[in-house]
């Protein structure tokens, strides 16, 4: 099959062999699939990473033949745990210390023809939602994992640092809880007028989620006093940052990462998000490297990979 490889920090088509199907697995033919600032990192050098990326899918399921799921319209979700250790004993299989990672840690992507997936992983994709719509499902679930991690109620007032693909499906998330959400931008470099002025000390909550080591550091500014502050994305390099404020100003600080799928496919079914204005280009699997650098031009959403 043909699938985009990265290797050495160069992006390029490249014929690999099928995936291989383990007892419990799905053969998914790829039928479209979503670049995402995770990608571009890789590519960068994060994980000294090497392979397949993309964990942005959705496929139809078409092995093995005696699975329940042939035929299925599904996505999936990214961590493949071990379902044996004691975290996954705990139900915190995003956690499991032996896990891989779809596209990104041991286990190849989606941006490919096929992938495989443990059947556990899957989730049918209602008819309701569009491919389209459904390849915002894992960012769209990380989105609401924020839910499940912290209150967040009518009257919150939120600010959602970064106004990515991201930081977008989150001010949404948000608002259907009932915060009072501001979207900030990133600091504007090298402009006459420095950067973006943003009131001080004044959000019960702030995600942070620029991709940026510039992020952390404007947060601090941005909470009240006992407020929370959630940290959303990750870069390459380290993060830097005066921690003096977290502790005078007692900040919580919480680590956000992916979340469950049902909530997420539940809002895309029933309307309450809108992910069409996030769709920026679409290019077939044989440009991926063309894709790849349209994706990472500034102010460009999200674009779409079809085998």
């Amino acid at each position: 099959m043909e699938a985009l490889f990265f290797d050495a920090k160069r992006a390029a088509l490249k014929r690999v062999p099928l995936p291989t199907i383990p007892d419990g697995y799905a053969l998914v033919r790829v039928i479209a699939s979503g670049i995402c600032s995770t990608d571009l990192q890789l590519l960068r050098g994060y994980y000294d990473f090497k392979g397949i990326p993309g964990h942005e899918f959705v496929g139809r399921v078409e092995g093995p033949h005696q699975s329940p799921w042939i035929g299925k319209r599904v996505v999936g979700e990214i961590n493949l745990a071990c379902r044996a250790c004691e975290w996954c004993r705990k139900g915190w299989a995003r956690h499991c210390p032996n896990r891989k990672v779809l596209g990104i840690l041991g286990h190849p992507g989606a941006h490919a023809q096929w992938l495989s997936l443990p059947e556990v992983n899957l989730h049918e994709v209602p008819n309701e939602i569009t491919d389209e719509e459904a390849l915002f499902t894992e960012p769209l679930a990380a989105a609401c994992e924020i839910l499940d991690q912290i209150p967040v109620g009518l009257g919150t007032r939120a600010a959602v640092l970064g106004p990515g693909k991201i930081g977008r499906l989150i001010t949404q998330v948000l608002r259907t809880a009932g915060a009072e959400v501001t979207m900030v931008g990133r600091p504007m470099v090298g402009r006459a007028k420095g950067r973006e002025k943003t009131p001080k000390a004044a959000f019960d909550l702030v995600v942070e989620c620029t991709g940026s080591p510039e992020g952390m550091p404007r947060a601090i500014e941005m909470v009240r006093p006992r407020g929370t502050i959630l940290w959303k994305t990750t870069h390459h390099g380290p993060a830097k940052f005066d921690a003096a404020a977290l502790v005078v100003n007692e900040i919580t600080v919480v680590g956000s990462r992916c979340g469950r799928f049902p909530p997420a496919l539940e809002l895309l079914r029933r309307r309450r998000v809108e992910v069409g204005s996030l769709l920026a280009a679409e290019f077939p699997l044989s440009k991926a490297a063309q894709a790849m650098r349209e994706a990472d031009k500034a102010g460009v959403l999200k674009v779409v990979l079809r085998p």
